[in-house]
């Protein structure tokens, strides 16, 4: 209590409301990393020889960090290289977490509850965005056009992935389950050129492959329900997290700072996912518009989404027999390293 009362005697002695502010962001940063330590249980390891996380093109944050060099330039001083990963779906992203290639990977919400349910170490530290980046896709001469009309159907999807828990969801809504049709597991790009080619009958998509297939394929998305697109989450491995809380506290930093830039330069951002993801303008500006990057930090509303989410996983058999699952849900998410990150920037920004 007295080093809080000098403090504020010290606050008030700097009579600028510019110094005041300075001084208690210093404060605030300097508190949040003394939590952090508490929190885990441990003083910070040595600097990071390397920091290995993935990219992927459905998470516009990690292609406007890793195009313009931002973690690079945030761990140049502690000599730490950045291994970047590409991760083509959320199947890949926690393949990649689990076997411990990457520390922090992008991963759709209730594909990361599958992965934990089943084992994976990791936790939910931060929000990249809340996406519609998903829906069955049918090629614009399908006959087909409504949910009923799928039974007995070629539908490509990616397993472990939201596109792939999202068509079960919707099969449930029409009274079908993937007994009654015949899913195809192929990745995301891959489905796209299996419904061109007529080798299946409807895709669940995912971004930008699916935005590429409306304007370059003529595609129709034929059911689209955004309550079941799960959130755009950042994991990290629990040793990772218990090992670095101040690094990820930096690359979260790094993230914040790329959402916040984000929302100021949509074209730029647009041109650069365009480029990263070889699609053309017009594809990542449709991707765009299909993402909210206004809620960065996780916490009660993503449990109740991802909680009413969860039950697709008993009923498809996706988890072991008596898995609790809100146990899980609980487990995973985690916003102690990411709520004085965003609170620090957002006073900064004020």
């Amino acid at each position: 209590m007295a080093r809080v009362r000098g403090l504020a005697f010290f606050v008030r002695a700097h009579q600028s409301p510019g110094r005041r502010a300075r001084v208690l962001r210093h404060f605030l940063t300097t508190a949040a990393a003394a939590l952090a330590l508490c929190y885990f249980g441990t003083t910070q390891a040595a600097p990071l020889a390397e920091l290995r996380l993935d990219y992927a093109y459905y998470s516009p944050e990690s292609l406007v960090i890793k195009r313009n060099g931002w973690l690079e330039q945030e761990f140049a001083a502690d000599h730490t290289q950045v291994k970047w990963v590409l991760s083509l779906g959320s199947n890949r992203a926690l393949e990649y977490l689990n076997s411990g290639a990457i520390d922090i990977g992008s991963t759709a919400g209730l594909a990361a509850v599958l992965g934990k349910a089943n084992g994976n170490p990791i936790r939910a530290v931060y929000i990249f965005s809340r996406p519609e980046w998903t829906a069955l896709v049918v090629r614009k001469d399908s006959p087909i056009e409504r949910l009923a009309d799928l039974k007995g159907k070629k539908i490509a999807a990616t397993k472990g992935t939201d596109p792939f828990l999202f068509t079960l969801r919707a099969l449930h809504t029409a009274g079908l389950s993937r007994d009654d049709v015949e899913l195809v597991n192929l990745q995301h790009p891959d489905g796209r050129t299996a419904l061109a080619n007529g080798q299946v009958d409807a895709w669940a998509g995912l971004d930008p492959h699916m935005a590429a297939a409306q304007i370059d394929d003529g595609a129709r998305l034929l059911y689209r329900n955004v309550d079941f697109n799960t959130w755009g989450f950042l994991n990290a491995r629990e040793d990772f997290i218990r090992e670095h809380p101040d690094a990820l506290a930096r690359v979260l930093k790094v993230y914040e700072n790329a959402r916040v830039w984000i929302a100021a330069h949509p074209g730029d951002t647009a041109k650069i996912v365009a480029e990263e993801s070889k699609v053309s303008l017009a594809v990542a500006k449709l991707q765009l518009s299909r993402n909210d990057f206004s809620h960065p930090q996780p916490g009660a509303q993503q449990i109740d989404a991802l909680k009413a989410a969860a039950p697709i996983l008993i009923d498809e058999q996706l988890v072991k027999s008596g898995t609790d699952l809100n146990q899980v849900i609980d487990a995973l998410i985690d916003a102690k390293i990411a709520q004085p990150v965003i609170a620090t920037a957002s006073n900064s920004a004020k």
